[in-house]
């Protein structure tokens, strides 16, 4: 016999048992399902992050924020310094300082480091537009310094003295803006309470209109609307109370070493990322949760190898007198398990083919309904992608999986003594 008749031998000898076989086909089945869909939210999401980071580009700067020691909570509080900021957050295993103002004058002495802006908390108590109602509108201060996914518009520019706002698309029906491009160019009205309760209000000219994306929402605010507006919650302030910032942004020199510059602040008792850092944290965490949701499909396929196992092994006791016969009649005992060995593969391939093509029908029809309605606002996002190579991959893994499985009832057909196998009852 060749490879083509051992084949079709295999095949036809799989369906023999059909109540066993497809047991065990669904066990694999189960396994490669979720495997397969697994797989597809971990290329889905990974390759919306990469498109966020291209678009955003290599801004050239690090976020900077201050190191907090840990090791006070064993050895007792730390000393006091009188230059530090005092304000600091503890939330379990995390904690959080506040810059200082001579924080940031020793982030800007450090080699490799153009310039620092310490990020400014912006708290605009409404925006309103044309009288069309007034809304609270989150501002994130100095967002020039970061690429937006624009819909409409330009980006924000810092050079200017004139006050420019970059808006989410879906916040342009509630302010009576209309559709994107209508809203590039008109001007909105910001209202902010001073230090001591007194109202001011400035004006903005929306510049752009920015898809939403994972990684923040919110209005963005130019370096010239960002310095009005701190200028305006600061008036009143007593010059005693000194300010704190959660972090700075630092821009490199030309040809500062990245690595470099956050060692450098790393032995000054600051830490530095970069957006790329940032975004990276966040795969980080999807890769995690992807590993978990894999570890269970692999113990199913685990279970499928032993019902393999099982299957074949109860095949090769069935047909020990047609296994004498076969080897009686001339066939060697490597064909034997290349006939057991086929058929273990077969199941396997039976099992992962009809997991994987489910899982894609299924993952593609629940991804374009998210895509239409949950994750609408974040244009771009099919949460579920399914590679062809990572289909192909699982694939193959989980026949040779069967195939290892099938390797024990294999030897066994294969070392059958063919006249005690014809004599067996």
């Amino acid at each position: 016999m060749n490879f083509l008749d051992l084949l079709r031998t295999a095949v036809g000898n799989t369906f023999r048992s059909k109540l066993r076989t497809t047991l065990t086909v669904i066990a694999i089945f189960i396994g490669a399902f979720t495997i397969t869909l697994t797989s597809a939210i971990g290329t889905g999401v990974g390759n919306y992050i990469d498109t966020q980071v291209a678009s955003i580009g290599d801004t050239g700067a690090l976020t900077v924020t201050k190191t907090v020691d840990s090791s006070s909570a064993d050895s007792g509080p730390a000393k006091y310094d009188p230059n530090a900021s005092t304000q600091s957050v503890n939330r379990g295993p995390a904690s959080f300082g506040y810059l200082s103002q001579s924080d940031v004058d020793q982030v800007k002495g450090i080699d490799g480091i153009a310039s620092v802006r310490p990020a400014v908390a912006l708290s605009p108590k409404y925006a309103e537009y044309d009288g069309h109602g007034k809304y609270v509108v989150p501002l994130s201060a100095n967002a020039g310094e970061l690429k937006a996914d624009l819909a409409d518009g330009e980006q924000l520019d810092d050079s200017t003295s004139a006050n420019q706002v970059v808006l989410p698309t879906n916040y342009l029906k509630n302010l009576g803006l209309g559709s994107s491009s209508a809203a590039v160019g008109k001007e909105l009205t910001f209202a902010v309470d001073d230090y001591q309760g007194q109202e001011h209000t400035l004006t903005a000219t929306v510049v752009g209109v920015q898809n939403e994306s994972l990684f923040g929402g919110g209005a963005g605010a130019n370096t010239a609307l960002t310095d009005a507006m701190q200028a305006a919650q600061e008036t009143g302030k007593p010059a005693s109370i000194a300010t704190s910032y959660a972090s700075a942004s630092a821009t490199l020199r030309d040809g500062a070493s990245v690595p470099d510059v956050k060692s450098a602040l790393s032995k000054d008792g600051f830490t530095g990322q970069t957006i790329q850092d940032q975004l990276g944290q966040f795969q980080t965490v999807i890769n995690g949760i992807v590993g978990v949701l894999n570890a269970f499909a692999v113990i199913a396929l685990i279970a499928a190898g032993f019902g393999i196992i099982n299957t074949l092994l109860m095949s090769v006791q069935e047909r020990t007198r047609e296994i004498g016969l076969m080897k009686a009649m001339g066939m060697g005992g490597g064909k034997v398990y290349t006939l057991f060995s086929l058929e273990a593969v077969f199941i396997g391939f039976l099992g992962s083919a009809i997991g994987a093509g489910v899982a894609i029908a299924l993952g593609t029809g629940i991804s374009n309904v998210l895509a239409g309605t949950v994750l609408k606002d974040l244009p771009g996002l099919q949460i579920l992608q399914f590679a062809p190579s990572s289909v192909i991959t699982i694939v193959l893994v989980v026949m040779f999986i069967a195939f290892l499985a099938g390797t024990l009832p294999a030897r066994r057909a294969a070392r059958q003594n063919p006249i005690e196998a014809l004599r067996y009852e």
